[in-house]
């Protein structure tokens, strides 16, 4: 998917594509929308990257029952390598 910001509100905000793409992984995060991981890689960032930006906004991290269960299965499956 392509998004094109006009011209005059890019300019108007002051963001790079980087700093828009950050700013919209975090608004889509901190609504729960996404994931942490879905977020990270929106904004082109590395998982640990994005938490010390949400840290420095103070949003925290919400952490489910799905995301406990992907991460068992990640574990599960680095254990039979």
């Amino acid at each position: 998917m392509k998004i094109v910001i006009p011209d005059n509100i890019s300019n108007k905000l002051g963001f790079s594509e980087e700093e828009f793409l950050l700013e919209i992984a975090i608004a889509l995060f901190k609504d729960e929308k996404i994931t942490l991981a879905q977020a990270s890689e929106l904004a082109n960032l590395h998982q640990s990257k994005l938490q010390k930006e949400l840290a420095k906004r103070e949003i925290t991290i919400h952490y489910g029952v799905e995301d406990l269960d992907n991460d068992m299965e990640t574990l599960e499956r680095l254990k039979t390598k």
